[in-house]
Formats: structure tokens, C-alpha cells, sequence
């Protein structure tokens, strides 16, 4: 896929609602390098295609999306709009809300009497339902329920006449391709819209759904923003996010390239995708498949996946080097996840109660657990959690947390590692992205587990 090197500007309005944009900004490559100047240049010039604005309303994830560089468009928001960036409400959907320390770490100069906090169990406002027949049409006949199209108060009735929903358009477990619609219907969204969609995409099947911007959820979250979203001044600000060392995912198809690999950490921000409809979303999510995808000719056999413990305090969280790397496990394998930050299962108390009364014991046993059990069958965002946070048997998990016991973890489905010794033997610090030769056995070290998707070709068609 080529890209144009230069940004364009389309369409404009000067206010209210009802109005339609377009696409406002496309940059984007596999060889680019948007510095934060580059960034600031391009939102504040599609800003100024849109027109003054009185009350604006930012939309941004919390410090777990710390490199979607959210932070720092929000930043360049405030200092546009000044006061009339009347508000922030970080999309945490069922996450913990931000300490005052995370906000300034991640926002810097935003003033955080700004922030609101979401709670998705009161906070919201059902805007519409999606109907029980096109739920049994996505799920392939395996769900009855309607669902509900939930929004925060604010976004619903907070009086702005622009909401900026910002984030990084990327692989994700749930939804295909995170962001767009997804940061206002499940970021902001309430209990039952997050626990019906999350299911939905557990029980389709998630190697069916990651790294796919079309699937299931996504066309019932489409649906809902088609018949009810379509009265607010949404703004979609997407990036794209990458390794800095390589212009593109790494090539792994013989031994001699996968030594020579050489990753700095660094990343890039490969697009900046700015608009209030799907094209928006779909350039983006085209550019993340290029960037973000590694696909591997030969599955692996040991997978060293490291936490930062600056965003990874639970493994609700922490699971994403399960959801990221299942498809390239072999089976057989071995995942050991590196979580000096781990200390408890979920970020909230009720669903940190189910995840250790039911643990990660896959598919059948959490769907044979949700018809048998009503306390799970209430919160199905936690069934789908389970799902998609197991092997399925296929490959061992092997969890070296900071803040959790031996029993704990065992308890919870997966093996336990002593950190200590684990990071003595697999040190971040000294391993490079990829393939490394460690004591005469090869693995494969992840460092940034949310940033990609890895699978191997007989996985991902």
C-alpha cells in the first residue's frame, strides 16, 4: 500500500449539529514519522476547517493507550481551544479511573479539574437498540439478545458542539480493529452494551475477528452509530502507531532474517487520520494491518512477553500478551508473561471476584459456566474476558506477576513463575524484539504486547 506524502483537507462546516465533515486529514505510510510538531500542525489545521467552536468535549483512552499518543492530541486540542475545551472524559469503559499523577504523566498541562469520570454502571444514557434479530444474524444463530446503544451523559446531554474522539486505530481482541464508534458506544459506554458486545465477539470467535476492520461487533456497533449517533458533532482523530526501528512489520520467513532483526523500542507514529465517518476509520485500519500485523511462516514455540508496570496493574489488562500472541503460539508452546505491576485480575471489584471463582479454563468451560451460573451470566463482559484470556489448551501460560500469589495465579487457570527469577533469566533490558537465543533455546521477546498482532499463516487467513 503506497500513501500520499502530503495531508489533505475536505469538506468543513461552520457549526451545529446535524453537519457532515468527512475526511479532514489522511496522512499516513509505513515509512513515515510524524513528530509531534507534524501533529500539531495537522490537528490544528483540520480544526481550523471546522470552524469556531464554543464547548468541545475531548475523548480520549486512559494511560493503557499511553502510546496512541492521545495524551499529547489532547494537549494540542487545549492549547487551540483553550477554555472552550470545556471537558475531558478519558473512554475508560470498565477500567479504573485516572490517578491525578497518570493524568499529568499522560496529558501534561490540561488542566485536571477538566476531567469527568466514566462509570459504566451509572453514568449512562441508552440512545437506541439494536434489535434481537440482527444480534441472531451476526452471532451465526447463537444469541437472543437485543442491545443497547449507551453513551455517557455527558456525550448525550453534555450541550458541545464538538466531541473529539482520539485514539489509536489497532488490533484488538473484541473489536477487530480498536477505535472509531468503539471509543463512544463501549469506551463511554454502560454495563450491559459492554458485557452484550464483548460476548458477542468471545462466542464468534476471536481468531475470526482480530485484525479484521469488518466483523460482527463492529457491524452492530455501525448499526448503532448509523441510527443513533448521527445527531452529535463526533470527530474521530485516529493514529497510527509503530516501531521506530523498522518502516514496517518485521519479515521472519527464514532464521537468517530473524536474527538480524533489530528493534530500539522507539516508536513512530505512522498516520494521523482525522474525520466523522468510516472512511476515517477504514484508511486507518488498512495502515494498522501494514504496521501492526507480524505475520510469521512458523508458529513459536516460546514467547517472552513484558508488562510495563506503568500500565499493566492487572491481568484484565495485562492479557493482552494472551489476546495478541494466540495465534502465534504453537501448539504445545509456551507464553511466559514478564508482570512486575500485576497485582490483582480485574480493575473492577466484581469482576475480579468472577475472574478468580471461574479463571481462564476456555470456551466450553466458561460457556457451560455462563448457562449454569447467574452471577457470570450477569456480567458477560467477564465471561468474554475469561475466553479470550485462555490458550484453549493448546499452549501453556505461564504468569510471573508482581503482586499475586503462586495460588492466586493457579488458581486462576494459568502456571505460575517466580518474576525474579524469570527476569534474571529473560531481561528486557537486553533482549531485542523477535527472535533471541537465550542459553541455547530460542524465543521470541515482545516488549509492547498492545502495539501488534502476531500470528502465524496457517492462524490468519
Amino acid at each position: 500500500m503506497a500513501w500520499e506524502s502530503g495531508w489533505e483537507l475536505k469538506g468543513g462546516s461552520s457549526g451545529g449539529y446535524g453537519w457532515c465533515v468527512s475526511l479532514l486529514c489522511a496522512m499516513g505510510g509505513v515509512d513515515q514519522d510524524l513528530t509531534e510538531d507534524a501533529l500539531a500542525e495537522l490537528l490544528t489545521a483540520a480544526l481550523e476547517k471546522l470552524g469556531p467552536r464554543r464547548r468541545v468535549l475531548a475523548v480520549p483512552p486512559d494511560l493503557t493507550r499511553i502510546h496512541s499518543q492521545a495524551g499529547v492530541l489532547t494537549r494540542i486540542a487545549y492549547q487551540y481551544y483553550g477554555d472552550r475545551l470545556a471537558a475531558v472524559l478519558p473512554a475508560l469503559g470498565t477500567h479504573a479511573p485516572l490517578r491525578p499523577e497518570q493524568i499529568r504523566h499522560m496529558f501534561g498541562d490540561v488542566p485536571q479539574e477538566r476531567f469527568l469520570v466514566h462509570n459504566w454502571r451509572t453514568d449512562i444514557v441508552t440512545l437506541g437498540e439494536v434489535p434481537a434479530e440482527y444480534i441472531r444474524e451476526q452471532s451465526e444463530g447463537k444469541l437472543d439478545y437485543a442491545w443497547p446503544a449507551q453513551v455517557n451523559k455527558h456525550i448525550a446531554d453534555g450541550g458541545f458542539d464538538l466531541i473529539l474522539s482520539i485514539g489509536q486505530v489497532v488490533p484488538h481482541e473484541v473489536i477487530g480493529m480498536a477505535n472509531y464508534n468503539k471509543n463512544i458506544l463501549v469506551g463511554t459506554g454502560g454495563r450491559e452494551g459492554i458485557n452484550r458486545s464483548h460476548y458477542l465477539g468471545a462466542v464468534y470467535g476471536m481468531e475470526r475477528i482480530m485484525g479484521r476492520a469488518q466483523n460482527p461487533v463492529r457491524n452492530v456497533l455501525n448499526y448503532a452509530a448509523d441510527k443513533f449517533l448521527k445527531h452529535l458533532p463526533i470527530v474521530y482523530v485516529h493514529t497510527v502507531v509503530g516501531r521506530g526501528a523498522k518502516s514496517k512489520a518485521f519479515d521472519y520467513a527464514t532464521p537468517e532474517t530473524r536474527r538480524s532483526a533489530q528493534d530500539d523500542n522507539r516508536l513512530a507514529v505512522r498516520g494521523l487520520f482525522i474525520g466523522d465517518d468510516q472512511e476515517c476509520f477504514l484508511r486507518a485500519a488498512e495502515l494498522s494491518v501494514e504496521v501492526n500485523f507480524e505475520h510469521l511462516d512458523e508458529p513459536i514455540t516460546k514467547a517472552v512477553v513484558y508488562l510495563d508496570p506503568h500500565e499493566f496493574h492487572s491481568t484484565w489488562l495485562g492479557n493482552k500478551a494472551v489476546y495478541r500472541t494466540r495465534m502465534a503460539l504453537a501448539d504445545g508452546g509456551e507464553l511466559i508473561i514478564l508482570a512486575p505491576g500485576v497485582r490483582e485480575f480485574g480493575e473492577d471489584k466484581r469482576i475480579d471476584e468472577l475472574i478468580r471463582k471461574y479463571g481462564y479454563r476456555g470456551t466450553p468451560a466458561t460457556l457451560a459456566a455462563v448457562r449454569d451460573n447467574a452471577d457470570l451470566a450477569d456480567d458477560l463482559s467477564a465471561a468474554a474476558h475469561l475466553i479470550h484470556g485462555s490458550s484453549e489448551g493448546r499452549f501453556r501460560i505461564t504468569y510471573c506477576p508482581g503482586g499475586l500469589s503462586r495460588e492466586e495465579i493457579e488458581g486462576a487457570g494459568f502456571a505460575y513463575g517466580d518474576l525474579a527469577e524469570m527476569m534474571r533469566k529473560y531481561d528486557p533490558a537486553k533482549l531485542q524484539h523477535g527472535y533471541n537465543s537465550e542459553d541455547g533455546e530460542e524465543i521470541f521477546f515482545i516488549a509492547h504486547p498492545g502495539l501488534g498482532l502476531w500470528a502465524h499463516k496457517s492462524r490468519f487467513q
